[in-house]
This record gives structure tokens, C-alpha cells and sequence, in this order.
């Protein structure tokens, strides 16, 4: 679908999941409609659904605000995901993006049906990009000749963070990736920021996972972020882009739950339990000490040997022992960059990984309008 087909100049932005990350991205959307820019690049905000019922532009248009488009919504009927779709495929003037903002497999596994209708797709769900090969690989042929529609999913790897772009340059131009190493949980940059190094004060393992907890930090079981499996599809996905067949299934991955405590049923047993293994984590914590050297919780995707997900050490030296916080932080060694190309900054939280889309969306508008669709 190209610009010279009678397309008219507006792209229309269609969200699939509107809950923390996908609110944001409303309200940066709605902010963007009175936005100088906005004249210049139309991107308009033009159906939401969730698992209750939908909106579709007439509705939406009405909002001027989160609040206004959540209540609608909350009075919206109930329809399929399929309909809703629909509804922006028969639209033959203007062309629109689906962006996923759920972290499901089964909407995932729809992004072929709808880059066939014409639609582009933009997501930070991880799961259509580190999961089956075959959906992967089906994803990308749909998505990479001229005139076809796109996809972007930038907010899979490190939120807001220009991870995924700076690695498409670098392939694009003909670099050649040695290595890509990093710290891609907050979660997990939160732990061991606080937990392992020289001037932080003396705190137990099991205390800082507990107050992370309890400020949000974590998943509601926190052993969803300690088993390591989001690092590993972030590990995939950047694998997977730089030509390396990874997969979550046979990429080592440190859990680094206690086994006694991996089965326990629920988030309060494990954390009422997890103490009696402060003395195991303060073990590892001292040997590194040591030796000048911190844990940090990092996936490294090795071209020339083995790739791996684990708790490893590092010298105070390094850029990944000056973390703070639960910064993200990504270091490319290329043929080019033999002293690695670092990112680093905020890596999760809803109005950032809303940039990141925002940012996503942005590039098809430019491009929906230089002929490319």
C-alpha cells in the first residue's frame, strides 16, 4: 500500500491491551493531538480493546483524557479481537498500526493474520519475537519486502532504550557482532545494585526482594523475576535479530530461586522462606567482595562461543558495577567496537516502554508517507 495508491496522510493507531504500559501510551497519544507535531505527522489514536469490549475512532475521538477513554471503555460493548481488527483492515484510506501492549502468546501468534490484511504491528509482548522459530521467522518474511506492512517492537528489549535500533545499524552497515552482554531486568539491576557492592549497607537478600516487592518492583511472585526466563526471550529476540538461532528452550538459564523453594505454592511461602537462604547469597556476595567484584544478574549472547543467562561477577572496574537503581544497561562488542557500545538508562516502567512504542509508531508514519506502503 503505497502513498501514491490514494492513501490519505493519517496514520491510525489501534491498541490491543490497554493496561499500565498501553495507558500510557494513550495519554502520550492524546497529549501528541495538540502537539505542533502532530499537523505535520497525523497519528491518531483510533480504537482500544480489552478483554470487556472495545472503542472504535468515533468513541475514542471523544476523549480528551486517560480518565474519559477508561470510563467509556468501561461502558464500551464487548466484541472479538478479530472484529476489532477487521475494522481497521476495511479501512482502505488510511493506513493503521495494531500495537499489542499484552504479554500474551495467543495474541502473538495473530500478527501474521494481521501483517496479511496490510496492517503494521508494534509491541513490547515478547512473546511473538522469543518463542516458536517458526512464528519468528514467519514475521519477519511478512514484514521485509518493499510495500509490505511492518513491524517494530523495540519495547521488547530494555523499554524506551535504543537497544534493538542500534543493533539494526550495526547489521545494516556491515558490522560484525562479537558479543552482547547486559542487564535487561530492572528487577534484577535493583537486587544486586543494592545487594553487592562496597559502600551498600548490609542488607539481606531476602529483605531487599521483600521491599522490592512491596514497592512494585517485582512480579506478584517474585520468582518470576528471579527464575531468570524474561532476561532469557530478551537474550533470544536480540540473538534472534543478530542471526543467531537462540531459543528460550536451550539457552542456559540460572534460576536463581533456591530449588527447596521453586515448587512452594505461593509468593508468601516463598518469601516467609526465602531467609533461611540469606546465608547462601551472603556467601557468594563476600567471595566477590573479595576479590573486588560485585554480582550482577547477566545475559550474554556470545557469537564465538557459548550464550548464557546467570549471576556472574564482575570487577569494580566494569561499567556493569556502577549500576544504580534498576537501570538496564547493554554493551555491543562489534568488529568496530572492539571497546564496547554501551546503553544504559531506564529500562522498564509504563511511560518509558510508552516511548519506546510512541517512538516505533513515529518511524511507520514516516515511512507510510515516504511511499513505503
Amino acid at each position: 500500500m503505497s502513498s501514491s495508491s490514494g492513501v490519505i496522510r493519517q496514520l491510525k493507531v489501534a491498541i490491543v491491551g490497554p493496561g499500565l504500559v498501553g495507558a500510557a501510551l494513550v495519554e502520550q497519544l492524546i497529549a501528541y493531538r495538540s502537539s505542533p507535531r502532530y499537523e505535520l505527522l497525523p497519528i491518531k489514536l483510533a480504537g482500544v480493546i480489552n478483554t470487556k469490549g472495545m472503542l472504535l475512532e468515533n468513541e475514542v475521538s471523544k476523549a480528551n483524557s486517560l480518565s474519559e477513554l477508561q470510563e467509556a471503555l468501561s461502558k464500551a460493548p464487548s466484541s472479538s479481537l478479530d472484529d476489532f481488527v477487521d475494522a481497521f483492515a476495511a479501512d482502505s484510506k488510511y493506513h493503521s498500526v495494531v500495537v499489542d501492549c499484552t504479554s500474551s502468546d495467543g495474541v502473538a501468534s495473530k500478527y501474521p493474520s494481521w501483517l496479511k490484511k496490510g496492517l503494521s504491528v508494534v509491541t513490547p509482548n515478547k512473546k511473538g519475537f522469543s518463542g516458536s522459530q517458526a512464528l519468528f521467522n514467519e514475521i519477519q518474511e511478512l514484514s521485509k519486502g518493499p510495500g509490505e506492512p511492518l513491524v517494530y517492537h523495540e519495547a521488547t528489549v530494555g523499554a524506551g532504550l535504543p537497544v534493538l535500533s542500534t543493533l539494526n545499524d550495526l547489521i545494516k552497515t556491515g558490522d560484525k557482532i562479537k558479543k552482547i552482554e547486559g542487564i535487561f531486568s530492572g528487577t534484577l539491576s535493583y537486587l544486586f545494585n543494592t545487594f553487592s557492592h562496597p559502600s551498600a549497607p548490609k542488607q539481606k537478600f531476602s529483605e531487599i526482594v521483600k521491599v522490592a516487592k512491596a514497592n512494585g518492583f517485582t512480579e506478584p511472585d517474585p520468582r518470576d523475576d528471579l527464575n531468570g526466563m524474561d532476561v532469557a526471550r530478551k537474550a533470544t529476540i536480540l540473538g534472534r535479530v543478530s542471526g543467531l538461532p537462540l531459543s528460550i528452550d536451550t539457552l542456559p538459564v540460572e534460576n536463581i530461586v533456591p530449588k527447596e523453594l521453586q515448587g512452594v505454592q505461593t509468593a508468601e511461602e516463598f518469601l516467609s522462606k526465602l531467609p533461611d537462604f540469606d546465608g547462601e547469597f551472603d556467601k557468594l556476595n563476600q567471595e566477590a567482595l573479595d576479590n573486588n567484584q560485585v554480582l550482577r544478574y547477566v545475559a550474554v549472547i556470545n557469537f564465538d562461543g557459548e550464550s548464557s543467562v546467570k549471576l556472574m561477577k564482575y570487577p569494580l572496574s566494569h561499567p556493569f558495577a556502577s549500576l544504580q537503581g534498576s537501570d538496564n544497561i547493554i554493551a555491543f562488542t562489534t568488529e568496530r567496537f572492539p571497546n564496547p557500545l554501551i546503553i544504559q538508562g531506564a529500562g522498564a516502567g509504563a511511560a518509558v516502554t510508552a516511548f519506546g512504542i510512541f517512538g516505533d509508531i513515529i518511524k511507520i508514519a514516516e515511512r507510510t508517507w515516504a511511499g513505503k506502503l
